[in-house]
């Protein structure tokens, strides 16, 4: 069932989240500082039964020089001499990297495509493992990773998983089979909230798909949803009631609607009208404080899965025509 606004007030709807006046400056010293700090990449090649995927195992520096994991997948005939255009996907929440064979569309439409594992998260059962820790430590918290270091934005996890996503794309378009000059990010869900604030956060993207995006408009979306992940939130705060205004401060810092109104990336959105998860009015809510270029694809009869494979394929479709530019 519809869970939320009718379609004429999500349109419209604006969220009341306040961007903070060191946001700029704390993500340019954030990046600054994990950059300062960073190891090459080390790619590995892997042996798999695709005969026309090459597959890399990547290790790449993260937040801190954390390592993070990935897996780069190439298109035949990619290399140096013929560099094609590159996609860095974000997961969802609990996911990790899994398997490579769950990632063959972008490099079969001719596409570089590293999937970014995410740190501290791919240990659920119905999710794809992920082989990278997060070694920071965390105050106290709700199992889950939403309110690690929720005390502080110098200490929230998603200043940590932000950093990763922003230093992923610097690795990918720094390989020699890569055009750097036509890169796209993705993802949903949480992903979707990665792909955002990547984004937000470099100016030199050609396109963003943010699929039900996840940490968007997060006041609003902790008092109208009782699903995981936002309940991990309301739960924390109903121990920890003095931390209402740090946590509130803290979530400013990586909300999806303060980074959609700081970026100049082509953004194309997807919201489902009955998700529980992601409700549509926090999907809006970035979507509309988006200076543009912009769209949202608007499925009224899906839940947080949104408009699943169709999503995709509208990326590829979008990306064809961008990339051939």
């Amino acid at each position: 069932m519809y869970t939320d606004m009718p379609l004429a007030a999500l349109r419209e709807h604006r969220s009341t989240v306040q961007t903070p006046e060191d946001f700029e400056e704390f993500w340019t010293s954030t990046l600054a500082s994990a950059r300062a700090a960073a190891r090459p990449a080390e790619v590995r090649p892997v042996a798999t039964v695709l005969r026309d995927v090459t597959v890399l195992d990547v290790e790449l520096s993260g937040f801190a020089g954390d390592r993070v994991r990935g897996w780069l997948l190439l298109p035949p005939g990619a290399g140096p001499e013929a560099p094609v255009p590159g996609v860095v996907e974000y997961l969802g929440y609990g996911a990790g990297r899994g398997n490579p064979l769950e990632h063959l569309s972008v490099t079969a439409a001719g596409y570089a495509h590293l999937v970014m594992d995410t740190r501290g998260q791919g240990a659920g059962r119905l999710q794809g493992p992920g082989v990278t820790g997060d070694p920071h430590p965390s105050g106290p918290a709700y199992p889950g990773v939403l309110t690690r270091g929720i005390e502080s934005p110098e200490s929230c996890y998603y200043r940590r998983l932000f950093t990763d996503a922003v230093l992923a794309v610097d690795v990918l378009a720094d390989h020699p089979a890569v055009d750097a000059t036509r890169l796209a990010v993705q993802g949903g869900s949480q992903g979707g909230a990665t792909a955002q604030a990547v984004a937000a956060l470099r100016d030199d993207l050609t396109a963003c798909f943010a699929w039900v995006p996840f940490l968007s408009d997060v006041a609003r979306a902790i008092t109208i949803t009782d699903q995981t992940p936002y309940v991990e939130l309301a739960r924390y705060l109903s121990s920890q009631r003095t931390m209402v205004e740090a946590v509130t401060r803290t979530l400013a810092y990586v909300d999806g609607v303060v980074f959609a109104s700081t970026s100049r990336t082509p953004t194309w959105y997807s919201v489902g009208l009955m998700d529980p998860v992601c409700p549509p009015s926090t999907v809006f809510a970035s979507h509309n404080a988006h200076p543009g270029p912009k769209e949202i694809a608007v499925w009224p009869f899906n839940g947080h899965e949104g408009g699943g494979v169709e999503d995709r394929a509208a990326a590829l479709t979008v990306l064809a025509g961008l990339f051939a530019r």
